[in-house]
């Protein structure tokens, strides 16, 4: 009879065991920057169908993201990052620093919730389809008192510790002088050649594609340097054909790509945190580049994808999306356009003098809608409101662990709160 008693206290604890255990996990953020509401109604449109779903479709809580910043109704990159990566209110030309300082975070500690995750062991990686020093992911480990000081952001994050280091930027990474593998010569005033520094760390630096999917999941810590700049060409559509240039550089593997690996690579070392940044749907909304942003955007949704199979095999994975703004304002325009067919190029502006755009650009032929579930296909266009970034309808997305916890009207502050608790199991006040 005793041992019955004791063998069902011990299945007890082991459950209880369990049960706190899994209230800390890995954390996944995924920001498409530039991205609202309007933007992944176009994709689905485009390329599932209006009556399909994306991966971001297939999430399942949903917040509707207040992103004002202290100083302003719309937020800029670096003040977005910042309040994500510290969970308090920072001012449009804060990158990382509040006041000049490096802020205190919701958490009470001064420091990011990215470095408060490496001193507690948990392993880190950065992913930017941009340049190294964009500030949706050089936020987490990086505090200046200018969002252009390039040369010490860089620095910043080769030398943060993260484990994985996907981006552009190559040009930030070499002194002046120095030709890279993309790069026709660094940037770097000091002589510091951040490449250098970082294979004697132990980093293995890939360039590609295909060095990195070659690439052994076992290496100590790993670098992706894919572009001089970006790894996509954010320019007009008309730009880009009259300089035979594609939206991204085919060579350099795409955000989903890039988020694929370092699932694998990150997991078989223990829990991880896991900041991905899709600038293309920034830049490209930026320039009004419809085509791009739609590409980006895929992009982008094939990385979700990515993170949603890896919680079916890791339920203990919370996974979080979120943009802070939305680039450009593109909304999609149908049955009000005149004469809209599928053979008929679009006028170049809305009666109210807003530019619209078809698939190659301003007057051409619409997008064809992928089918609905009766087989119909649609043209349309898109319209554009500014080249800015607005407040828009951004929705924040969560799946896995604690992913209820994210439901009705969240403030921007509210994601850094959601990664605390997938990352410590602590809900702060």
């Amino acid at each position: 009879m005793l041992q019955k008693i004791f063998t069902l206290v011990l299945i007890t604890a082991a459950i209880n065991f369990a049960q706190i255990s899994s209230e800390k996990g890995n954390v996944i953020f995924i920001h498409p920057d530039g991205t609202g509401l309007s933007d992944w109604n176009a994709l689905r449109i485009f390329k599932v169908g209006p009556d399909n779903d994306l991966n971001w479709d297939k999430m399942n809580s949903i917040g509707l993201y207040q992103g004002h910043i202290r100083n302003r109704i719309t937020a800029s990159s670096n003040a977005g990052a910042t309040i994500h990566a510290y969970g308090v209110k920072a001012d449009v030309d804060d990158f990382g620093l509040i006041d000049n300082e490096v802020p205190v975070a919701r958490s009470g500690k001064r420091l990011s919730i990215m470095k408060e995750a490496m001193q507690q062991g948990i392993f880190t990686g950065i992913i930017n389809s941009g340049s190294i020093e964009e500030p949706g992911t050089a936020v987490f480990v990086s505090s200046n008192v200018k969002r252009g000081n390039y040369n010490e952001i860089a620095k910043d994050v080769i030398q943060s510790g993260a484990d994985l280091i996907f981006s552009g930027g190559e040009d930030f990474l070499l002194p002046e002088g120095t030709k890279g593998r993309h790069s026709q010569s660094g940037k770097r005033k000091d002589g510091l050649n951040l490449i250098e520094w970082a294979t004697s760390k132990g980093y293995k630096v890939v360039y590609t594609k295909d060095e990195l999917l070659n690439t052994s999941f076992d290496e100590k810590k790993i670098l992706g340097v894919f572009a001089s700049r970006s790894t996509f060409n954010d320019k007009t559509e008309e730009e880009l054909r009259e300089k035979d240039l594609p939206n991204y550089n085919p060579t350099a593997p795409t955000v989903a790509e890039m988020t694929k690996f370092a699932l694998e690579f990150l997991s078989r070392k223990g829990q991880f945190f896991l900041v991905v940044e899709e600038e293309g749907t920034d830049n490209f909304g930026n320039r009004n580049n419809a085509n791009g942003k739609l590409e980006a955007l895929s992009n982008a949704d094939e990385a979700i994808g990515f993170a949603l199979e890896f919680i079916n095999k890791n339920p203990n994975t919370l996974l979080l999306t979120a943009s802070d703004s939305e680039a450009g304002g593109m909304e999609v325009l149908g049955y009000e356009i005149e004469n809209l067919s599928d053979n008929n190029p679009l006028p170049e502006r809305d009666a109210n003098g807003s530019p619209v755009d078809g698939r190659e650009g301003k007057g051409t032929l619409p997008f064809i809608s992928a089918p609905d579930k009766n087989g119909n296909r649609f043209p349309f266009g898109i319209g554009w409101s500014c080249f800015g970034d607005v407040s828009g309808g951004v929705v924040a997305r969560a799946h896995g662990i604690h992913s209820e916890k994210m439901k009705g009207k969240i403030d921007n502050t509210d994601i850094y709160r959601f990664m605390y608790m997938g990352l410590f199991g602590k809900w702060l006040d």
